[in-house]
């Protein structure tokens, strides 16, 4: 069978008990998320990322009413603002996702797959376009007739379904949704069978990833420009009420939070990278909570004093981060034109802390990020210390300082004790300094097959009369001995059973890109029915960049 996800084909084969006889450098990564479970950390984790998001909009909307009430008009307009269209435009989105998944075209597609991966046979369709879905069948296939009216059980379904998410994204709480089913999910995958396990815990690793892009995007365009509001309230008006200090705090939370579960949950997806663990996620947490605190303060001093060139410089800055990105030749989104749009987005997030979105030796870009940053960050505080006005005191202003200087520190610390503890792929400052890479492909290890040390040569026998003295090369027991011929005891050997194989004729993408099958959601829906009316969980297989696209396979015997 074959389909086709904007423009690369899928195929699903059965594999014999045959082997390939290739490389190991040409041959095509097999993806499973075999070995993985759902724990009861996991679910901890879900519950504590809700308590952050209702947390974070509830005290913005909390300050927002406070506004009302003192008749700030012009702080309850822009906290609203920064509340309202940050989260209207990712409910469109969350939406536009449902749509989506549970339109009644897309599922032609996926039922036609899983009746032809049921059949065994060879199955042709496209998921380009409308007009390809379901192109047609190849000889020896057979289509399940499709019926032409649903049960009125199903199609009361499917309404009550659509209501219900139309007023849960109305409600502005498709994040919660999200949040809940994956967490629904994540437990099924562990309490059924060995196979449902498996499609239970795609499903939940898919709508994880759902949720954390989606979080990310809203935190950095809503509590990121709120924190900055907030604190520059608080440097105009000479004090700090408590409403504001929460709003403040909850919004910091929530840019650290989300920068730590995206990168969590972005390394869970790839087998190929070292899971993070909790006790990485939350020394990275901290990392991007001093880090993110230093910078938003020094914006918050600036603007206080400088309103336009405050703007001159975000933009600016933006700017020249984004080109920056596009220089850099990202490889995230399927398309040229959302690939751009994904390179702005990530610009934004650049103007606040580090974002890591290219593979290779990240580190050196990172120290040149945190070198601009702190070269920014000082000039804007060193700026607002002269430029400031006559209601702060010198003893205040330095101890707004020291908190600037200081947090930046902490952040570097925790930094450097993530990257030299904690890190995934272990330690970067120590014997492996030249072999460990943060976002390298593979270790540096040598293949079990090379020899790295060479073999001592054999001694020379001196003569037969030569006494053996403990301890000397000649009592030492022969390198080589012949052992008598035993005829080995026969063992069973089960016959190989792999299962289906998915092969995707597309090169897969580089960390820290998602997987096509993840970013893709026709690839994603073909993958689900494929992957529920298969006995044994399927394997994934991406188009190696350099094998040739045809791969001999050959029948052996040892």
């Amino acid at each position: 069978m074959a389909a086709k996800s904007d423009g690369a084909a899928v195929s699903v084969q059965n594999e014999n008990p045959s082997r390939t006889l290739a490389s190991p450098e040409h041959r095509p990564h097999l993806y499973r998320h075999a070995g993985k479970r759902y724990s009861l950390l996991d679910c901890c984790w879900v519950l504590c990322a809700l308590l952050v998001f209702f947390s974070d909009g509830a005290t913005d909307l909390w300050l927002a009413v406070d506004y009302y009430l003192k008749r700030d008009y012009w702080w309850f307009g822009l906290t609203l603002v920064f509340v309202v269209v940050p989260s209207v435009v990712v409910q469109v989105l969350s939406f536009r996702w449902f749509v989506y998944d549970y339109s009644d075209n897309s599922n032609s597609s996926g039922a036609a797959a899983a009746a032809a991966a049921a059949s065994g046979g060879d199955f042709n369709f496209s998921t380009k376009g409308s007009d390809q879905r379901g192109a047609g069948c190849a000889t020896g296939a057979r289509v399940l007739p499709s019926s032409g009216s649903r049960s009125g059980t199903q199609r009361c379904c499917r309404i009550c379904m659509w209501l219900f998410q139309s007023i849960i994204h109305i409600l502005q709480l498709g994040q919660v949704w999200r949040y809940l089913h994956s967490l629904y999910l994540g437990v099924l995958s562990r309490w059924r069978g060995q196979h449902e396990q498996q499609h239970f815990y795609w499903r939940m690793m898919f709508e994880s990833a759902d949720i954390n892009m989606l979080r990310l995007l809203e935190t950095f365009l809503k509590s990121a420009p709120q924190l900055v509001l907030q604190l520059s309230i608080m440097i105009q008006g000479n004090e700090i009420q408590p409403l504001q200090g929460l709003s403040a705090s909850a919004s910091l939370v929530s840019l650290a939070w989300m920068i730590a579960s995206y990168q969590k949950v972005l390394r869970d997806s790839r087998e190929d990278k070292m899971a993070m663990s909790y006790k990485a996620v939350i020394i990275q947490m901290l990392w991007h909570l001093f880090t993110i605190g230093a910078r938003t303060i020094a914006f918050a001093l600036f603007a206080s004093v400088f309103q336009l060139y405050f703007g001159i410089f975000i933009v600016t800055h933006w700017c020249i981060m984004t080109f920056w990105i596009i220089q850099g030749e990202t490889d995230f989104c399927m398309s040229k034109w959302e690939e751009i749009i994904y390179n702005m987005v990530v610009g934004i997030i650049y103007i606040f802390c580090w974002f890591n979105v290219k593979e290779g030796r990240s580190r050196y870009r990172m120290l040149i990020y945190y070198f601009i940053t702190l070269s920014e960050n000082a000039a804007l505080t060193v700026l607002w210390y002269l430029y400031r006005g006559p209601q702060t005191t010198d003893f205040c202003a330095l101890i707004i300082v020291c908190v600037v200087v200081c947090s930046f520190a902490l952040g570097m610390f925790f930094m450097f004790i993530y990257y030299c503890l904690l890190h995934p792929n272990g330690p970067i400052f120590g014997s492996q300094w030249g072999c460990v890479e943060e976002e390298g492909p593979e270790p540096c290890a040598a293949p079990p097959d090379v020899v790295t040390s060479p073999p001592r040569p054999l001694q020379r026998t001196m003569g037969v009369d030569r006494e053996l003295v403990p301890g000397d090369r000649e009592s030492c027991l022969p390198v080589f001995q012949v052992r008598p011929c035993v005829p080995p005891t026969p063992v069973p050997r089960t016959p190989r059973t792999e299962g289906p194989v998915i092969r995707i004729d597309l090169p897969r993408k580089r960390y820290p890109a998602w997987d096509a099958h993840f970013i893709d959601r026709r690839l994603r829906k073909t993958i689900l029915a494929l992957e529920s009316t298969s006995p044994v969980t399927p394997r994934l297989q991406y188009r190696s960049i350099s094998a040739p696209k045809e791969v001999m396979e050959y029948e052996t015997t040892v």
